[in-house]
């Protein structure tokens, strides 16, 4: 076990908790002491729902484990059925709660409550939030879900889709056009915006959409040998996987694969003379692995980018993914620890990152442009616009959003150009933050003052180029200064590989015994790593 400061996943009753609060007339009892009720925070905070999640906690305390906590448990199932008057009620364990062993659904069965039941055993210790949110959706339609005669109409399901999923709301209306188009009737989307009764008639459908294999494939799977119906496996991501999706969903349905890409500007703007520039450029992708896997395809093939590194932190879809990363010439990155992410993109210096939360952290540390794909994701990633991912209108979503953080082409060599002067210079800040600028000349605060050990870390600040010899004496063993006009020098190289040439150059430095880097340091090094 280790102490960690961020997380991709939550625990698996996370992931249970987003499938009820997608649902409607469902509620989850949660066996659960005081201080996990903190998930309502993702939420009402980040997701900004308007109202509180489908839950009751048993919130037990450290003087209950003296007494009965099934009691607590009973109580609690007891208070929610009267007050909320659900039409299901699922019952589980925080990973708190699961040291207690308690049996939270034979306690629930064992008050004959007038609605169904569905119990939920989630390994806290083993699995996690994707997990919890595939496991509960399969229980749920186990338990709900029956075959029965189809509808007149051909229609199918949408599966996966839950409460704090990556643009989930926006994909399913995109989808639901595109179904649409072609004649096909929705009979369900599950489990967002499902409730119980709609889950009963699962069945109905002709076929499944999955969506989401993250939180939906064991469901599609289970449909498929009891339901009798086949499911979907390409996902809409992209212009590439859209059409391909629409020939899969034709062939399942029996009709024309006919979809309106009226809208689509995507692949013409790919390829317009601006976005010319930015063929070539070197990305990251880091996520859940469908989200990265769809990404990557419309990375290399649709934008022109060149994909230099990928991965997941979802252990479960490790298969796929090295298989995907196989296709790029790549080895995948199979890894919940975010410093095993960061140091990967450190040593790839890619010119862009495609990941999640975690990543457009790392990438303001490094400096390099970032956007975010996938879960687990922050407040900016719920917008109030229609912002799909999915379908035609997600290809031109994915465009704007992937290419606006990047530098274009004449844009950057105007910067290059008046690099010196008073109002573009480094450390005069965006104009549009309200930055003020100084003239390049005029001597700046940083250069007034010796630079920090901190400041030296994050790239430094110029130190006076005169340095006296008191001053130069009192340098700290093992720590190296750049001088100004070293500086001034690593600052020509281009952003994308500054980092390295940085590293690089203080690397043999400490190996030469210098404890500062002059302009003929900097190029010493250069050749010594060019050989």
């Amino acid at each position: 076990m280790k102490l960690t400061l961020w997380t991709y996943e939550g625990p698996p009753h996370v992931g249970a908790m987003r499938v009820a609060t997608g649902m409607t007339g469902m509620h989850y009892v949660l066996h659960a002491p005081q201080g996990d009720t903190y998930a309502d925070l993702l939420f009402t905070m980040i997701e900004r729902r308007g109202k509180r999640p489908p839950v009751s906690y048993t919130t037990f305390q450290a003087r209950d484990l003296g007494s009965d906590t099934a009691e607590l448990f009973q109580s609690a199932c007891r208070d929610a059925y009267e007050r909320f008057q659900p039409q299901a009620i699922m019952v589980g364990s925080s990973c708190t709660a699961e040291l207690i062993q308690d049996d939270t659904g034979g306690l629930a069965d064992a008050l004959s409550l007038p609605v169904p039941v569905v119990h939920l055993e989630l390994p806290s210790y083993q699995r996690k939030e994707n997990f919890g949110a595939d496991e509960s959706f399969l229980q749920i339609c186990r338990k709900l879900a029956k075959p029965m005669e189809r509808t007149e109409k051909v229609s199918c399901n949408l599966l996966g889709p839950t409460a704090l999923g990556f643009r989930h709301r926006d994909d399913i209306l995109e989808v639901t056009r595109l179904l649409e188009g072609m004649g096909i009737a929705v009979n369900a989307v599950a489990p967002m915006g499902a409730s119980p009764a709609d889950i009963a008639r699962l069945g109905a459908a002709h076929f499944n959409v999955l969506l989401y294999p993250e939180t939906g494939e064991s469901a599609a799977r289970w449909a498929e040998k009891t339901l009798k119906q086949p499911y979907t496996k390409t996902v809409p991501i992209g212009v590439g996987a859209t059409r391909d999706f629409v020939a899969e969903v034709a062939a399942l349905a029996g009709v024309a694969p006919v979809a309106d890409d009226s809208r689509l500007r995507q692949p013409w703007w790919s390829a317009s003379v601006d976005s010319t520039y930015l063929t070539g450029k070197r990305v990251f992708l880091f996520g859940d692995a469908t989200h990265v896997i769809a990404a990557a395809r419309v990375a290399r093939d649709e934008m022109g980018f060149e994909v230099v590194g990928m991965g997941c932190y979802n252990r479960e879809f490790a298969r796929p993914m090295r298989a995907a990363a196989k296709g790029y010439g790549l080895e995948a990155l199979v890894t919940d620890d975010y410093l095993e992410v960061e140091e990967a993109i450190q040593a790839l210096a890619p010119e862009l990152i495609l990941g999640t939360q975690m990543e457009r952290h790392i990438a303001k540390r490094l400096g390099i442009p970032c956007a975010v794909i996938s879960a687990p994701v922050h407040v900016q990633d719920f917008p109030a616009r229609y912002s799909p991912q999915m379908g035609f209108e997600g290809a031109n979503v994915l465009f704007d959003t992937w290419i606006h953080p990047l530098t274009m082409g004449l844009e950057e060599h105007l910067l290059t150009m008046f690099r010196e002067d008073f109002e573009f210079h480094d450390e005069a800040g965006p104009s549009h933050h309200g930055g003020k600028a100084v003239p390049a000349s005029a001597p700046r605060a940083a250069e007034a003052l010796p630079a920090t050990g901190a400041e030296t870390a994050e790239g430094g600040s110029i130190p006076p180029e005169a340095v006296p010899p008191a001053e130069a004496a009192a340098v700290p063993a093992g720590e190296i200064v750049w001088l100004t006009d070293a500086e001034r020098e690593l600052k020509k190289i281009p952003f994308f590989v500054r980092g390295k040439a940085r590293r690089n150059t203080e690397k043999f430095a400490a190996e030469k015994g210098l404890t500062r880097i002059s302009l003929e340091t900097l190029y010493e090094a250069k050749a010594h790593y060019a050989r």
